[in-house]
């Protein structure tokens, strides 16, 4: 069986590291001791370096190492990313705040991924979100994305 290619969102990087949320920061870790053993394919892109560079310097350190360990594939900006991006916009996904959140749905769907993983349940993680991205996919002729949360990825 091939492996699901994962799209890791600054949520999950930070669940690593946070001992304010004791059960997510377990399925966290969980996920990242099955991609230790090779049972995903990781990538990230610019956007989770740009959010992760907005920390306080302790925790961007903290990051910034995690990242390093695991070492993900970056995902580059193509005009592709930004174009779908603005198309999720256009529907109103997501207030215009927080279109960075679309931005990491845009670079999965662009670069084929098959799961966006996220622990941000107000925007990205919604029910609503998913199906109006995969609205928007359908009609763009991208394939549909999964969007979860790492207890739903881990076996």
């Amino acid at each position: 069986m091939k492996k699901l290619k994962l799209y890791i969102e600054t949520s999950v990087w930070n669940f690593l590291i946070s001992e304010d949320v004791p059960e997510e920061q377990k399925l966290t870790k969980e996920l990242f001791h099955e991609i230790e053993f090779g049972e995903f394919e990781i990538y990230i892109s610019e956007v989770v370096h740009t959010e992760i560079e907005k920390a306080p310097q302790d925790i961007k350190n903290k990051l910034k190492k995690l990242i390093e360990k695991y070492n993900p594939i970056v995902l580059k900006s193509t005009i592709e990313v930004e174009k779908l991006m603005e198309k999720y916009m256009y529907e109103k996904i997501v207030p215009e705040k927080y279109k960075l959140d679309l931005l990491h749905i845009a670079f999965a769907v662009v670069y084929d991924l098959d799961v966006v993983v996220s622990w941000n349940l107000e925007h990205i993680v919604k029910l609503t979100t998913k199906l109006k991205v995969n609205g928007v996919n359908k009609k763009e002729g991208y394939k549909e994305i999964e969007i979860c949360t790492p207890q739903e990825v881990i076996r």
